[in-house]
Formats: C-alpha cells, sequence, structure tokens
C-alpha cells in the first residue's frame, strides 16, 4: 500500500490517537484531527510537520462529525485512511443503578461513534473504489473481565460491527482494518490497581498499527505476546476460564475514583 495522502484520527488530542498522528505526520499526510479539547488538538497541529485541521467534537454528535467531513474533504478530498479511536472506559457494575449512564456513554461512545466516524465517508470512498477504515477495538473484547462488563461488551461489538462492515464493502474497493491492542502505556492505564503485562509505549504501538494497516492486514492484535495470549484466552474452556478470572483485580468505578477520559483510551 501506498503512503498515505490524507488521514482522519478521532480521539488525537492524547494517548494513542495523538501518537497515531505524529506517526502519519512522520510519513507526510495531511491530518484531520478530531477530539473533544480543542485547546490539546491545537497544539499538537502545531507540533505536527504537515497540514493538520482541527475538528473539536464529540464522536456521538453525527451532525458534527458529518459536518466535520465535509469541510475536510472539501479541502483534501477524499482521505486515504480514517481511523475510528476515540473511546472511554471506567469500571461498571450491573448492581449499581448509576452506573447504567456510564454503561450507555461507553456503548456510545466505543460503538456508535465509530460508526458514525465511518458513515460519512463511506459513499465517497465507494465511489472512488479506495480508502481504508480503521477501528480501534481491544483485546479486552475477546472474553468478558469482572467489573468492566460495558468496556468489554462494548469491544467485543466493535470487533463484530468491523467484520460486518469489512464483508459489506469487500466488493467496493474499501478495506476495513480491526485493530485490537493489548495495554498501552497512556495516562489512562497510569491509574489501573492491576499489573499490565506487554505494556507498550504509544509511540511504539502507533508505528505498529501504521504499519499492519500499510500491509493491507484485516485483523491485528498488538503486540504479538498479546496476541498469543490473547489466542490461548480465547480458546480455554469456560470453567478453567472462569476458575482463573473470577477473582481477577477490577477495573476502578467512578464512584470508587474511577473515570473515563473523553480523548483517551484505556487498554485491556
Amino acid at each position: 500500500m501506498s503512503v498515505p495522502n490524507s488521514v482522519v484520527i478521532t480521539g488525537a488530542s492524547s494517548g494513542l490517537g495523538r501518537a497515531l498522528a505524529a506517526e502519519y505526520a512522520q510519513r507526510g499526510a495531511t491530518l484531520a484531527l478530531i477530539a473533544r479539547r480543542g485547546d490539546l488538538l491545537e497544539a499538537l497541529a502545531k507540533s505536527l510537520p504537515t497540514r493538520s485541521y482541527c475538528y473539536p467534537l464529540d464522536v456521538r454528535d453525527a451532525v458534527a462529525l458529518s459536518a466535520a467531513a465535509e469541510d475536510f474533504v472539501a479541502r483534501e478530498g477524499c482521505p486515504d485512511i480514517v481511523i475510528a479511536n476515540a473511546g472511554v472506559s471506567a469500571g461498571t457494575s450491573t448492581a449499581e443503578p448509576h452506573d447504567s449512564a456510564v454503561f450507555e456513554e461507553i456503548l456510545a461512545t466505543n460503538l456508535t461513534g465509530m460508526m458514525l466516524t465511518f458513515r460519512p465517508f463511506i459513499d465517497l470512498m465507494r465511489s472512488a473504489r479506495r480508502g481504508t477504515l480503521a477501528g480501534i477495538a481491544s483485546v479486552a473484547g475477546f472474553r468478558g473481565l469482572p467489573g468492566a462488563s460495558a468496556y468489554c461488551a462494548s469491544k467485543s461489538a466493535a470487533i463484530t460491527y468491523l467484520e460486518s462492515l469489512r464483508l459489506e464493502l469487500r466488493n467496493d474497493g474499501v478495506r476495513v482494518v480491526t485493530v485490537c491492542p493489548g495495554y498501552v502505556d497512556t495516562p489512562m492505564t497510569v491509574g489501573n490497581p492491576y499489573r499490565m503485562p506487554f505494556l507498550m509505549h504509544a509511540d511504539h504501538a502507533a508505528a505498529d498499527i501504521a504499519g499492519a494497516i500499510a500491509r493491507g492486514k484485516r485483523f491485528h492484535v498488538l503486540p504479538w505476546q498479546m496476541a498469543l495470549a490473547a489466542w490461548l484466552l480465547r480458546h480455554l474452556p469456560r470453567r478453567v476460564y472462569d476458575a482463573l478470572f473470577t477473582g481477577a483485580p477490577r477495573k476502578l468505578r467512578r464512584g470508587d475514583g474511577g473515570r473515563a477520559h473523553p480523548a483517551e483510551r484505556d487498554r485491556v
């Protein structure tokens, strides 16, 4: 695959999204940077060596996303790559009534927000018979983890959604890539109350993801050690899995001091 001329990235103000922006800027791509925090987007854009457009918005806002897409396309044409990276994470408990709103926010951002990110570009890419839609899911979508029901459910749904979308667009010249990172070192993972094996630096993760997209991969798990561990976990019998993970440390709920940042992604 040739070097992309233009890339759209959501959740670009910090964490993995910021690292992806820096990676593609080094590759010479013009960028559309999308996140809630406009001040951080502007600071990022000024630090990058390539032309960058800032769109401060919430990926749950379909109207704002469509307007941003229309503006970017008018300036730069059909993007080569759209990366739906924005997401939120927090511990949740089904028994806690106050967690209902958190559950809905996580699903709306991590799943519906991904769909709304892609929607404005699909017809344009179909007409051009080119382009790549890359969704950042997670290995947390492979099996359920205690205390992370909303996050795991959103990532599992994202994986299945991306597979459906890949089949829908397979004959239209549009590629769909599912990316499942393990733990990535971002401000959101710093407070995790458990060990994070195979923790990756955000810059290394971004280079790995960009490389996988360039190689034309359909499904990519990173790092390779996590890919192996995830494969083993997926194939554990339920009785064994339950025995191993019932007492696993749990992600903090917001009521316990946990938080879900709108522009960063917590990796599990």
